[in-house]
């Protein structure tokens, strides 16, 4: 089996399992609880609170654990539109973003916020100049995420972050799902205020995340309850879940440098072989992308077609964000980005992890021309 859809999951690690296990078993009070028991248990929430923190380069105070990137996205985007709703009702945002982003300000815009969606350039790019642009008195979010999911374009969180400076009543939220561990951002350096982050995407469990918000900053919580996370965040903490988040987060950047111009060299190895194939658009711009993303179509080629072909070769990469891979409908990343609705519904996205080898790239390009040939000749 060679695994390319690394950006919808990853395999955990086994020493984030063995963790994760050890702690159901052995610490498994609740952390709210006052005896002994569930003091062990808050002590290793605490623990590993404090270990993100550290490698995020944050305070312990500003993490808060969740289920995930689309909670913490939900708690985000929801909180501060609604905790700061009497000041504003403008929010910033783009045409590709994650679905639960989109979905989440959309929700918002039903209830009478107004929204602005920016374009992107053809690189699936957004503009600072139409950032700035759209800034009103009444503007008190800008939600931008820093790697797109589909096809690994960089935003310039930098450039929005250094602007925002000027504004310090408009909270800046950024997405890093895609880039943790892939692509170095100092949520400090960039101005960013809330952002979020989920543990299956670098090697942790599925249902666990967290959300940084910076220190001062005030949210409505979703959820109504106890007193966990500060109040932010009400229900019983997922204690195994986090101890192992903390364990994955430690691992994965531990393996970043070496990890990540690995990646490189298969990536342009891919982009390379791809494109002396006949009839393969490569979506991914050269500059400024994420090295483990590669979005391309093959013309003439539907995409559910092409993944259940390569399935059948024990080859797995995906379509468009797993999160809306079952609609069947063409990329709206693609679409933004100027390309064409027959190519965009053939549009395959091959994501990588540290994990993944030259020699599985070498074997994935000839099934790939292998695939597409013998689908063209179907076709006729």
């Amino acid at each position: 089996m060679i695994y390319f859809d690394n950006s919808a999951t990853t395999k955990p690690y086994k020493e984030v399992l063995d963790s994760f296990v050890m702690v159901s078993s052995e610490y498994f009070g609740n952390p709210s609880s006052l005896h002994g028991i569930g003091g062990q248990a808050e002590k290793l929430l605490s623990q590993s609170r404090a270990q993100v923190a550290k490698l995020l380069a944050v305070k312990p105070t500003e993490i808060f654990f969740t289920s995930g990137g689309t909670e913490s996205n939900n708690m985000a985007i929801k909180g501060a539109a609604m905790q700061h709703k009497n000041r504003g009702r403008h929010i910033i945002t783009t045409r590709i973003e994650h679905d639960s982003v989109s979905a989440a300000i959309e929700q918002l815009e039903q209830n009478g916020f107004d929204i602005t969606s920016l374009p992107v350039d053809k690189d699936g790019r957004v503009s600072v100049d139409d950032v700035k642009s759209a800034i009103r008195e009444d503007t008190i979010l800008v939600s931008i995420m820093h790697v797109n999911n589909e096809v690994g374009t960089i935003q310039p969180i930098d450039e929005i972050g250094e602007l925002l400076k000027e504004y310090p009543s408009i909270l800046f939220h950024v997405d890093i799902v895609q880039s943790i561990g892939k692509v170095p951002l100092s949520l400090r350096e960039n101005r960013i205020d809330l952002c979020s982050i989920s543990s299956h995407k670098f090697h942790g469990l599925k249902g666990t995340g967290a959300i940084f918000i910076r220190e001062g900053v005030r949210l409505a919580p979703l959820f109504s309850g106890g007193s966990q996370e500060q109040k932010y965040r009400s229900g019983t903490q997922n204690v195994a879940g986090a101890v192992a988040m903390a364990k994955a987060l430690r691992m994965t950047l531990a393996k970043c440098s070496s990890g990540i111009e690995k990646m490189k060299k298969i990536n342009e190895l891919l982009r390379d072989g791809l494109a002396g194939m006949e009839n393969v658009y490569i979506h991914t711009p050269v500059h400024g992308s994420a090295p483990h993303i590669l979005n391309f179509s093959i013309q003439g080629v539907k995409s559910e077609v092409f993944i259940h072909a390569l399935e059948d070769k024990g080859i797995y990469v995906s379509t468009t964000s797993a999160c809306s891979s079952k609609r069947s409908l063409p990329s709206k990343t693609l679409i933004a980005m100027g390309v064409s609705r027959e190519l965009a519904s053939s549009a395959i996205r091959v994501s990588l992890s540290f994990q993944n080898t030259v020699e599985e790239a070498q074997i994935v390009l000839k099934a790939i021309e292998e695939a597409a040939n013998h689908l063209r000749k179907v076709r006729k």
